[in-house]
Order: structure tokens, then C-alpha cells, then sequence
């Protein structure tokens, strides 16, 4: 199954992908659209976490792995030996299953990534702060408690500080691990609230368990299931009349 090529940001062709002599991924062709919410689900693992972190090519730190086939950013590749691949993740942000916040305060959590990629004017980092903070909807919580310690932050916030982080670097392209799986009903809502504004000026990439929630907040779905996409589309159509039996099972409930 190959998506249409019109409109990706970013995008694999034929993407294979090994643990080992394990094959995780198999012949993955799938486009993520420009300013687009996308949603990959599936039953656990059937390969929607592998495939996000070959995105911004977070598997390269485990050993022995191994990805064969094209994945591109702007229809450039993102595999080569010379692509800066610190440079990639700061283009393709990523925000994980559990808030992983520094040891440091609320506002050096947002302004390190400033500071790494060699940023030394002071008010221009705290408008930086400011900002990133009142996109992820966090600044009224948190204006009055930047000096504080980040893990005197409840689950949702912390999250929240983690998409702060991550928006402060200017990703063009977000990936959601299953970013409310730690979180409560309250926070998970936030969270949905700020994926619905990203897609004004982003690309978005969210792996969820949670087909209602995948239903709420994407605008194009992708089932998989033992490391192949059984089928990709708008997300109403894949909601509503899914074309593989398989697709059909799974929103149904009949496995999964």
C-alpha cells in the first residue's frame, strides 16, 4: 500500500526495519501529510513505536539495528551517512510515553535546548521560555514557579513542560508515543486540545492505543499489525468503513 505523495512532509518507501535478525518493519510505504494530524495504531507490538523512532532516528542508539528502504524529510533522505542527525531531531521532535523531565528548573528544562544549540542572549531565551510555554498551555500554571524544581509538576504538567521543551527548538514535525498513557482523563484532554492547535503549524505523528482518541484528534489513520501497514486513510473512512477485514476487526474490538 503506498499513500499519495502530494502534500507529505515526510515519508518512507519500502522501509524495512531489523532488531538484530529480527524484522520489525516490513515494506512500510507511508506518507505523514504536511500540517496533518496522523495516527498509527495497531495491537502492542505490531511496530507503531519502532516506526516513529525511525523518523528521527532514535533506533540508531539501540544495537544491532538495522533500516533498510527511504525515509525522507522534504523529500530529502534522513538515512544518509552525512545527514546531522542531531540536527533531525531538532526538526522532528519527539515527546515520549512518560514525562521525562530534567532534574533542573521549570525554565532551564525549556531553555536547555536553547542554550546547547548556542544561544547566550538572555531575554531572547526567556521570550523563547515564555512563548513555547503558552503554546503547550502551561504558562498560567507555571509563570509564577519558573525557578521551581520541574518535578513539583503533576504528570500532565510535566508532559505539558516536555512539549514545551520540545516546541522551543522550532520542530517542524512532532511524534507522540503515546503521550497520555501516564496521565489522567483531565490532563489527556489538555494534551488532545493542544495536538488539535499544533496541526495549524505542524506536522503531527501519534502512536495510541486509544482508538477513540486517535478517532478525536487525527486527520488520517494507518493500522498495523505484525510490522505491516494493513491499511492507511482519512480517518473518518478507515472509522466508518474500514476496506480490510482485518482494519474492521480491530476497531471493533474483536482483537487487539
Amino acid at each position: 500500500m503506498v499513500s499519495e505523495n502530494v502534500g507529505n512532509k515526510m515519508e518512507t518507501r519500502n522501509l524495512d526495519f531489523y532488531y538484530g535478525s529480527k524484522q520489525a518493519l516490513k515494506n512500510i510505504n507511508l506518507g505523514c501529510r504536511d500540517k496533518k494530524v496522523t495516527a498509527l495504531i495497531g495491537p502492542s507490538g505490531c511496530g507503531k513505536s519502532t516506526f516513529i523512532r525511525t523518523l528521527n532516528r532514535m533506533n540508531d542508539v539501540i544495537p544491532t539495528t538495522r533500516v533498510e528502504g527511504e525515509i525522507t524529510l522534504d523529500g530529502e533522505s534522513i538515512l544518509g551517512p552525512r545527514v546531522d542527525v542531531v540536527g533531525l531531531r531538532k526538526l522532528v521532535g519527539m515527546v515520549f510515553q512518560k514525562p521525562n523531565p530534567f532534574p533542573k528548573s521549570i525554565f532551564d528544562n525549556i531553555a536547555y535546548g536553547l542554550r546547547i544549540n548556542g544561544m547566550r542572549h538572555n531575554k531572547k531565551i526567556e521570550e523563547i521560555v515564555e512563548k513555547s510555554l503558552k503554546e503547550a498551555a502551561l504558562w498560567e500554571e507555571a509563570k509564577d514557579r519558573l525557578k521551581d524544581n520541574a518535578f513539583g509538576l503533576s504528570g500532565g504538567q510535566q508532559q505539558r513542560l516536555c512539549i514545551a521543551r520540545m516546541l522551543a527548538v522550532e520542530p517542524e514535525v512532532i511524534l507522540f508515543d503515546e503521550p497520555c498513557s501516564a496521565i489522567d482523563p483531565i490532563a489527556t484532554a489538555k494534551i488532545e486540545d493542544l495536538i488539535h492547535k499544533m496541526r495549524e503549524h505542524y506536522t503531527v505523528v501519534i502512536v495510541t492505543h486509544n482508538m477513540q482518541q486517535a478517532a478525536r484528534v487525527s486527520d488520517y489513520t494507518a493500522f498495523m499489525m505484525l510490522g505491516e501497514l494493513i491499511e492507511y486513510g482519512e480517518t473518518s473512512q478507515i472509522f466508518t468503513n474500514p476496506q480490510n477485514k482485518l482494519t474492521e476487526d480491530y476497531i471493533t474490538g474483536r482483537f487487539g
